[in-house]
C-alpha cells in the first residue's frame, strides 16, 4: 500500500513539474510576442497557472471536509514559495530588484500576511473573511492591469504586439500544462491524506510540508527554470504574486466552500514564521538594487529550521 501511494506520489509530481515547464516556456513568449513586460506576466497568468495546485488541493480538500489540509496547504505554499523556492534561486544567482514594482507587489503581500493574522485570531476563517479575502485578490489584479496599462501608454510606439493568431502553439502549450497541474494536484491531495492515515501525523502536517512542496513545484521548477534561462524578472513577479493569490484566493475560495478552522499550531508557530520569512523577503528587496546570494541563504535557512521544528514539536 505504501509503495503503491509512493508511485501515485511520484506520477503527480512528475505531472505538476512538466506542467510548470510548458507554463514558462509558453509565458515567455507570449510576453515577447504580446509585448507585455515580464514581470506583468510573471505577477499575473505565471502566477495563475503555478498557483493552480494549490487552489485545486485547497478547495478539494475544504469541501471533502479535510479543512486543515486545506489551510496548511495554502500557508504552506506561501512559506515554501519565499523560503525553499526563493531562497533556492537567490542562493544559486543575486536577482536584480526594479523597487517601484517590488515595493507595491511586496505591500499587497505583506498586507495578505498580516490579514490573515488579524482574521484568524477567533480561530476560524468565515465566509465573510473569505469576501475580504477576495476582495483584497481583486484589488491586487486591478493593480496589475492599471500597471499594464500603464506601461503600454508610456511606450506604445516601442511594443510590436503579435495577434493572438500567431499565439496558437503557446496558448495550447498553457492550457495543456494547465490541465496537467490540475490532473496531479488532485493525485497529490489523495495520496497526501493516505499516507497521513498511514504514517498517523496530523494532515496539517502532511499539508504544511509534503502537499505545499508538491503544489509549489510549479513555483519551484518555474523559478530556477527562469533563473537559470535569464528571466529573473519572472521569478521574482511570479513568487510575489502566487503568495498573494495563495493567502487571498485559495483561502478566499475554501472559505466559501465551508468554514476553514484555525489550529492552535498555525497561530502560534506557522502564521508567525510565514510572516518572519515575508518580513525578510521585504526588507532584503527594499534596501538594495539585487537580492544576495547571503541573503537567499538566509531566508532558505530560515524555512529548513521551520520544517525541523514542525517534526520536532507538533509530528
Amino acid at each position: 500500500m505504501v509503495i503503491e501511494t509512493i508511485a501515485l506520489l511520484i506520477v503527480g509530481l512528475v505531472m505538476i513539474a512538466k506542467g510548470a515547464d510548458w507554463f514558462v516556456e509558453s509565458a515567455v513568449v507570449i510576453s515577447e510576442k504580446s509585448g507585455i513586460p515580464k514581470i506583468i506576466i510573471g505577477a499575473t497568468i505565471v502566477s495563475f497557472a503555478t498557483t493552480s495546485p494549490e487552489l485545486a488541493v485547497s478547495a478539494t480538500a475544504a469541501y471533502i471536509g479535510h479543512t486543515d489540509l486545506s489551510v496548511g496547504n495554502a500557508v504552506g505554499s506561501v512559506i515554501c514559495n519565499t523560503g525553499l523556492v526563493l531562497g533556492t534561486i537567490v542562493l544559486i544567482r543575486a536577482i536584480p530588484v526594479e523597487k517601484h514594482s517590488f515595493v507595491r507587489k511586496s505591500a499587497f503581500m505583506l498586507l495578505s500576511g498580516l490579514l490573515l493574522i488579524l482574521l484568524t485570531i477567533n480561530g476560524q476563517i468565515s465566509y465573510i473573511d473569505g469576501l475580504i479575502f477576495l476582495a483584497v485578490f481583486v484589488g491586487f489584479l486591478y493593480y496589475n492591469y492599471k500597471s499594464q496599462r500603464a506601461i503600454f501608454k508610456e511606450s506604445d510606439d516601442d511594443l510590436v504586439r503579435a495577434p493572438v493568431s500567431d499565439m496558437k502553439k503557446e496558448i495550447i502549450f498553457f492550457i495543456l500544462g494547465a490541465g496537467l497541474v490540475i490532473i496531479g494536484s488532485r493525485i497529490l491531495i489523495n495520496t497526501g491524506i493516505t499516507l497521513a492515515e498511514l504514517l498517523g501525523v496530523p494532515e496539517i502536517l502532511i499539508g504544511l510540508t509534503l502537499v505545499a512542496l508538491g503544489t509549489s513545484l510549479p513555483e519551484l521548477i518555474t523559478a530556477v527554470s527562469s533563473t537559470l534561462k535569464g528571466h529573473q524578472d519572472i521569478s521574482i513577479g511570479n513568487i510575489l504574486g502566487a503568495n498573494v493569490m495563495n493567502i487571498t484566493l485559495i483561502l478566499g475560495v475554501s472559505s466559501q466552500i465551508r468554514t476553514l478552522g484555525i489550529l492552535e499550531q498555525s497561530l502560534v508557530y506557522d502564521f508567525p514564521v510565514m510572516l518572519l520569512i515575508i518580513f525578510l523577503l521585504v526588507i532584503f528587496g527594499i534596501t538594495g538594487r539585487k537580492l544576495e546570494r547571503w541573503e537567499g541563504a538566509l531566508i532558505l535557512g530560515t524555512y529548513l529550521a521551520y520544517i525541523a521544528g514542525l517534526f520536532i514539536y507538533f509530528r
